[in-house]
């Protein structure tokens, strides 16, 4: 590691930096304000600096460099360069990126035919929420003939951010014209490809990428997610295998899995999956939640319940446990745990977070109104839940609606309940009609012996 200073020769010179260097560097010392950066963001160069041993210069740093902040101490920072090299600079010689548009702007004006400077002012740009600046600034220095790769790949990203996924797809694949060695602008375009859906060209970009980086965990995780939002989740769980191979502690990873083997319907070892999760953090309400509700799924009434109070207990604000807590104290099978009451009270809490706009809420504080007798109350929430559910769900929603029009509860499904109750039904009414015809031939009987009587005929039982 270097200090960044300046060397003066026994003729009283600096032979190290420009006047302007000098002159920069007395005006800045004289601030009395200074903005601290913290590790592991960029700052960028006021002045030329160069890291020396003696008089061996090891590194020069030009004004408008990137530098990373490795460390923050009283009035310097341990900086890394582009190139690697590590050293101390004075906060006052290195800002913020986001204090750094003048800096860029100074350059610009001394190498007006220099394109590169563009896309620095463009980053600094971006780091103000100046959106529509920054992109001037990359279209200006792509127009000025700065076509190296990663101008196109920057813009990309600007574009991608910005929503336009388009251009951004189209910047990725010029940069890859430029530099196909470069699989920054693949991995790049798989994100785009994943944020409008196109989950098939995403898996094909980081499959590329993989190709390259083989093993890479970030990568793996990526092609993972794209593999479970298509459906094809058996090829995501070999990802999360993958990953978990190299690292078994990758919560992320077991979360991931255990998500997944919740839509396979494998209960049991998402269950699993979270309960490892929890052996690793369990502070992570999160994991709480998810293994509650499988467990749920799993029959095991209780566990889910204690599992949902403490999801509640690490993150009172999680409106999801409180709806699945309201979901089982209302329609749990176990009379021991059925609470309609504290149902209301589950379904009421998750509905304020999330300020009744969720149809799973709603929908929640219906099935709870229902099942505490509360039919006219249900109506209306539930009337609610049918006017914004999606099409998909529609037709469920409607059938409870008219459930509880006929002061019925909510059933998981309408259909078997619908089919049982006519069952039912039609076995009352055949129950009734035989005991109905036995009460009426049981009738004429009597009166056939009272017939009898009158006429002093003799009774005797059949044999």
């Amino acid at each position: 590691m270097f200090h960044c200073r300046f060397t003066i020769d026994r003729r009283g010179r600096a032979p190290m930096y420009t006047a302007w260097a000098i002159a920069s560097c007395i005006a800045l010392n004289s601030s009395s304000e200074v903005t601290a950066a913290s590790p592991g963001q960029p700052v960028v160069a006021r002045l030329e600096m160069r890291f020396a041993t003696g008089e061996n210069v090891v590194d020069v740093i030009d004004k408008g460099d990137l530098l990373t902040v490795l460390e923050v101490r009283d009035e310097e920072y341990v900086i890394i360069t582009h190139d690697g090299t590590k050293g101390v600079v004075d906060k006052v010689n290195a800002v913020d990126l986001a204090e750094s548009t003048e800096i860029y702007t100074d350059l610009i004006e001394a190498n007006p035919k220099d394109g590169r400077f563009h896309t620095l002012r463009a980053s600094a740009w971006w780091a103000l929420g100046e959106t529509v600046a920054a992109m001037q600034d990359f279209d200006a220095a792509i127009e000025k003939g700065y076509t190296e790769a990663h101008a196109y790949s920057s813009r990309g990203l600007f574009h991608a951010a910005n929503g336009d996924a388009d251009r951004a797809i189209a910047d990725y694949e010029k940069a890859l014209e430029l530099d196909p060695d470069d699989i920054t602008p693949i991995i790049n375009r798989g994100a785009v490809h994943m944020s409008i859906q196109e989950f098939g060209a995403a898996i094909e970009d980081y499959t590329a990428a993989l190709e390259v980086r083989v093993g890479d965990i970030s990568l793996l995780r990526q092609r993972a997610l794209a593999f479970k939002a298509s459906g094809e989740l058996r090829r995501a769980i070999q990802d999360f295998d993958s990953i978990l191979a190299k690292d078994p502690r990758d919560v992320a990873a077991i979360m991931g899995r255990g998500y997944v083997r919740f839509q396979q319907r494998q209960y049991a070892a998402a269950s699993a999956d979270f309960s490892a999760a929890l052996e690793l953090n369990r502070d992570d309400p999160l994991a709480w939640n998810n293994r509650g509700y499988n467990r749920y799924q799993l029959g095991k009434s209780s566990e889910a319940l204690e599992d949902y109070n403490q999801a509640i207990e690490l993150a009172p604000e999680y409106g999801l446990a409180h709806q699945n807590r309201a979901w089982l104290l209302a329609t749990v099978d176990d009379r021991r745990l059925r609470d309609p009451k504290e149902a209301i009270r589950a379904a009421e809490r998750a509905c304020e977070i999330s300020s009744y706009n969720a149809i799973g809420d709603l929908s929640a504080l219906a099935a709870a109104l229902a099942a505490d007798g509360k039919f006219e109350a249900a109506v209306g929430w539930q009337e609610k839940v049918v006017a914004s559910a999606p099409d998909a769900v529609r037709p469920f929603a409607e059938k409870m609606l008219q459930r509880y029009r006929e002061s019925k509860p909510y059933v998981a499904d309408p259909q078997a309940a619908e089919m049982g109750e006519r069952n039912d039904a039609n076995a009352k009414a055949a129950a009734q009609s035989a005991a109905a015809r036995q009460e009426a031939a049981e009738r004429l009987q009597r009166q056939a012996d009272a017939d009898a009587v009158r006429r002093g005929l003799s009774i005797e039982a059949s044999e």
